[in-house]
């Protein structure tokens, strides 16, 4: 009988053209051989080495510009690989049973086979399985577990196309895997599950109330510096536009007098932006964030005006990176 799992992997089969294949392939050779890889996720592009290679996972930090202390999420394809990195307890294997594969990832005890670059130093690391189709080949292929944190320069917002990724760091990969538009567009929820309680160290693409109504108890939140330790992505400012982006819970912010600005958010702006871009949702919102971002950057606007989204949902998640793209 299968597990809940196995049949959502059974359902998300979805035919890989054969060229696909081919590049999937010749992207786990290059994987395998120590270089870095572009290639695509439900959530944002992904900057891929080999997780057990400790002198791969060092470039991404180069290529990146990120600092060495900040962990890296492992992608895995299967249970056994996710088994061969770090110990599994019953409540983490309820989570991937119930969300895998998907946008959540797992902080449990590294096993020593992960090299101490790839976790950040700490005796944790992050695991999830991908639900993406090509990114599942090509761990499948590559048969090792990939270290990947989102394709751009440290500190950018996050790609969410292969175009994006090769503006902003093709020049340090050795290919990148074009899947098209990323389906949620934020990067995935970090809960640490090392311990006897849930702590939610990220959200992500899986909603804190999605996981208290499956565990059937909270979810903690991170005491003052937990999060920054432990979790990818969440030490330093992230996903910040060349502009000055700003956080409103109107329609209006007084900072935006006498420049040129640019409004995003579910509303109506109160005055007349230079540029707006209004998402019919949260979920819109936070799927095209960064896209809507670095198309602002190259429209002239002087600054950017957001509006705060509704917390419920992944509107938690949008909010987060919002308030680090802005600084506060």
């Amino acid at each position: 009988m299968m597990s809940r799992m196995e049949e959502k992997l059974e359902g998300r089969k979805t035919g890989i053209d054969g060229e696909m294949l081919s590049e999937i392939g010749l992207a786990a050779q290059k994987i395998l051989s120590g270089e870095l890889v572009g290639f695509p996720t439900e959530t944002v592009y992904g900057l891929g080495a080999n997780a057990l290679d400790a002198e791969a996972v060092k470039k991404i930090y180069s290529a990146k510009g990120r600092p060495s202390d900040n962990p890296l999420i492992i992608h895995v394809c299967d249970i056994k690989m996710a088994e061969s990195v770090v110990e599994l307890n019953w409540r983490a294997r309820f989570l991937m049973d119930t969300f895998w594969p998907g946008p959540l990832s797992l902080v449990l005890k590294a096993k020593r086979i992960v090299p101490h670059v790839t976790r950040g130093g700490l005796d944790t690391a992050a695991i999830r399985m991908p639900d993406n189709p090509i990114a599942l080949e090509l761990i499948r292929a590559a048969g090792v577990p990939i270290a990947a944190p989102s394709a751009n320069r440290s500190g950018r917002p996050s790609p969410t196309d292969a175009v994006t990724v090769r503006e902003d760091i093709g020049d340090a990969v050795s290919m990148v895997l074009d899947g098209g538009p990323a389906v949620v567009g934020l990067e995935s929820t970090v809960l640490d599950v090392s311990g006897e309680d849930p702590v939610l160290l990220r959200p992500g693409g899986v909603s804190k109330e999605e996981i208290e109504r499956a565990l059937h108890i909270p979810v903690l939140l991170p005491c003052d510096g937990e999060s920054t330790k432990r979790s990818p992505g969440t030490r330093y400012r992230h996903y910040a536009p060349e502009v000055p982006l700003v956080l409103t819970d109107s329609s209006y912010s007084s900072e935006a007098e006498g420049k040129k600005w640019a409004w995003i958010g579910t509303s109506e702006p109160e005055h007349s932006p230079a540029v707006k871009i209004i998402f019919r949702d949260t979920e819109e919102y936070a799927k095209e964030l960064f896209r809507a971002l670095r198309t602002i950057e190259k429209s002239g606007a002087e600054i950017i005006i957001a509006q705060i989204p509704d917390e419920s949902g992944i509107g938690r998640a949008l909010k987060d990176r919002l308030i680090r793209a802005s600084g506060i």
